[in-house]
């Protein structure tokens, strides 16, 4: 009950309309001692006299008890960012513990749920406990698998999906990947398309022209991300592949665009060449991918550019351009230990240029 208003709301109420302690108990059948111990926290209503005292008041119960069980999309973003410092600030189990309380109080809060189940998996590396890793990844596939059976949100359902596959990923059960999203890859929809042509036809060019945008740089990300996961598993190909990444970002300006995206395309691409022993290529990319983290993330602030004039307004209406999804702390541990601390890299580590990168990304200095 240490989150619960109800003392301090009887009373206020009970002021704001003029009544006497007396008043309210003779309406309700009680004592005025029983009001004065409501007033005071000294004790609470018993269940059942909940639904008069808040029609005596003229408000609903859960404003009676000053529950409010939906956070406004300002809120949640305010409190994952603090949570997300938490995490970097203070010890994990404390912050976990503070991640399931939350959950409990809003459980019917679907964007809430979505955006914790999205904070623990990016912050779960950061428990040196494997118990409390797999209780993790356990409660975000509760949590995903809650908003696709509650949520009538049909584009937060879908988001769950995803991101209860990923977990399946993470936590090594491919199997339940291939359960969850099917086995057969069936073609795009075109509702890009169909719902620029439905503006054109009423008239509204601008409109729909910010569709097809937006649209084109979604599927450019797509285009980069599955890329990057095929050049874990080409030979004759990688380096036809590699190239045409590569022009394709120049081209569309993707470094400055989306700069994570492109990191993880670096990162990857310097590794399968490290493994190849190409290394002159793999101190290119990985200078690449240093000069994407310094420039791009701090702070991270998606926006267009000269092509993509139409986006700016979609990255606001969803909240998607500015933000981390984890602390600056975590980004920058994780951009260094993606280097440092990298398997793939053990043959280059005594190279001046990759002390030359190592440093480059220790550097606060320009970030």
């Amino acid at each position: 009950m240490k989150d619960l208003n109800i003392a301090k709301i009887i009373a206020n109420k009970r002021r704001e309309k003029g009544l006497t302690q007396d008043q309210v108990a003779t309406y309700i059948g009680v004592s005025k001692a029983s009001v004065s111990k409501w007033e005071t926290a000294q004790s609470y209503p018993d269940i059942t006299f909940l639904p008069q005292l808040a029609a005596y008041f003229n408000i609903s119960i859960d404003e009676l008890m000053g529950y409010t069980p939906q956070m406004t999309k300002e809120d949640i973003k305010e409190l994952y960012h603090r949570l997300s410092k938490d995490f970097s600030n203070k010890q994990f189990d404390e912050v976990w513990f503070d991640c399931q309380e939350i959950i409990k109080k809003y459980y019917s809060c679907y964007p809430l749920l979505f955006q914790m189940a999205v904070l623990l998996c990016n912050h779960w590396m950061l428990s040196n406990d494997a118990v409390i890793q797999k209780q993790i990844f356990d409660e975000v596939v509760v949590l995903s698998q809650r908003i696709q059976n509650e949520s009538s949100d049909v584009w937060l359902s879908k988001e769950a999906v995803s991101l209860e596959a990923t977990c399946y990923l993470i936590s090594g059960e491919p199997q339940k990947v291939l359960d969850l999203l099917g086995e057969t890859i069936r073609p795009l929809s075109n509702d890009d398309a169909g719902i620029a042509q439905a503006y054109f036809k009423l008239g509204n060019q601008n409109q729909a022209e910010k569709v097809l945008q937006i649209g084109i740089y979604q599927h450019l990300l797509t285009l980069v991300s599955l890329s990057n996961s095929l050049l874990q598993l080409q030979n004759e190909q990688f380096d036809e592949t590699l190239h045409r990444i590569q022009v394709v970002a120049e081209v569309f300006n993707i470094d400055e665009l989306h700069p994570n995206v492109m990191a993880t395309f670096y990162l990857t691409a310097a590794q399968v060449c490290s493994s190849k022993g190409q290394h002159e290529n793999a101190f290119k990319l990985l200078d690449k991918y240093a000069d994407v983290c310094i420039k791009g993330f701090f702070p991270f602030n998606l926006h267009g550019d000269d092509y993509f004039t139409e986006i700016d307004s979609w990255f606001q209406e969803f909240d998607l351009g500015t933000g981390t999804v984890r602390s600056e702390a975590v980004i920058r541990e994780s951009m260094i230990q993606g280097v440092v601390h990298n398997p793939a890299f053990e043959g280059l580590k005594d190279n001046i240029r990759f002390k030359s990168i190592v440093n480059k990304l220790t550097q606060k200095k320009g970030y």
